[in-house]
């Protein structure tokens, strides 16, 4: 690779915007080449416009770059990617006109996750539907793509399904998460309404999580995605914690297994970005912990740069019945959940199409 690819992100200001940033600013291979905000942000270098709330400084010289609009008519015609952090109610409209004109689009925003033909991607779990950009071009007549990558919630939750799912197969799944703030953005959650609380309704994100961990988790058939056959139940709940999601799931087994043989697929789980050796992929994508007290948020969520996944908790649920396992896992919902995902995506892609 001589040359770095020139990629813009979308929606700088926000909380997963500001991941995009601070991954992408040193990439080995990707080169910041335009950043966009709302209007009212556009003309401001971004440390004049930004609420910087990740950890560590605003790297440089990015900080000094001047924002532009969220305009594709902005967007410079040798940018390769774009990032999007757009906020839902705008994304579609400006990523689909992007893809018309040529960009390769990774997408934290919902819609279209669960068009037909439209890639929903975790990286290590189902690598194998980025064959669905070929669909998207032909039956929608673009000359670039949309790729999204999943709710932060089901990014963490499929990612330690997968080896569980190829070693033994799955019936059901009961998944009760406790969700970070910064899952709900900047301004998502008031402090009145958090500290010293739990709030048990995440509206939309139960639904999120039943539909698009079986999608992700479906194989490719024909023009589109056989999605898995498994029942899933989710409650969804937000507590007062900055970063990581941590979920407690149960999960019945098709084949049942014991709790040595499942560490053992989950700790030993490798793919496609690790054999390939991408820049953003962790080396363990699923740490499997033994203490009564892991994983915690505070303690574990960088794992592997924030890509990896930690499992915690494993043990039998016999209570439920035969083939029943009951484990914690916890990811970061900003890295592995968002924009992490969605530059590891990129990398994919693009190592796939031989373009790196």
């Amino acid at each position: 690779m001589v040359e770095r690819v020139r990629v813009a992100v979308l929606g700088v200001t926000g909380v997963v915007g500001q991941r995009f940033v601070q991954l992408l600013s040193n990439h080995p291979w990707f080169e910041i080449a335009y950043l966009a905000a709302s209007e009212a942000s556009a003309g401001k270098r971004y440390f004049e416009a930004v609420e910087w709330v990740v950890e560590g400084p605003l790297p440089q010289p990015v900080g000094d770059m001047v924002l532009g609009p969220p305009d594709p008519n902005a967007i410079p015609r040798d940018v390769e990617v774009v990032f999007s952090a757009l906020p839902s109610g705008v994304a579609a409209g400006i990523e689909v006109e992007l893809a018309k004109r040529g960009f390769t689009v990774v997408s934290n925003a919902s819609p279209m996750r669960l068009d037909g033909d439209v890639p929903l991607v975790n990286p290590e779990v189902n690598w194998e539907h980025l064959r669905l950009v070929e669909v998207q071009r032909k039956r929608r007549g673009w000359r670039g793509c949309i790729i999204k990558n999943p709710n932060c919630t089901t990014a963490i939750l499929t990612l330690s399904l997968k080896p569980l799912v190829d070693a033994f197969g799955l019936r059901r799944v009961i998944v009760t998460t406790l969700q970070a703030v910064s899952g709900a953005g900047l301004r998502g959650v008031p402090s009145m309404a958090v500290i010293d609380n739990v709030i048990p309704y995440i509206e939309g994100e139960e639904e999120k999580v039943r539909r698009e961990s079986r999608k992700i988790l479906g194989r490719l058939a024909g023009e589109g995605v056989e999605e898995y056959p498994v029942e899933i139940s989710a409650t969804t709940t937000r507590v007062p914690v900055l970063d990581g999601h941590l979920e407690s799931v149960h999960v019945e087994l098709r084949e049942p297994a014991g709790v040595e043989e499942a560490a053992e697929v989950m700790a030993g789980f490798r793919s496609k970005p690790q054999e390939l050796g991408l820049p953003t992929a962790p080396e363990k994508p699923i740490v499997v912990r033994r203490e009564p007290d892991r994983p915690q948020p505070r303690l574990d969520r960088l794992e592997g740069g924030g890509m990896s996944v930690v499992v915690g908790r494993l043990e039998e649920a016999p209570e439920l019945g035969r083939g029943w396992l009951k484990y914690v896992v916890l990811g970061h919902n900003a890295v592995r959940g968002a924009a992490g995902a969605a530059v590891l995506i990129a990398e994919l892609y693009l190592k796939l199409e031989g373009l790196v």
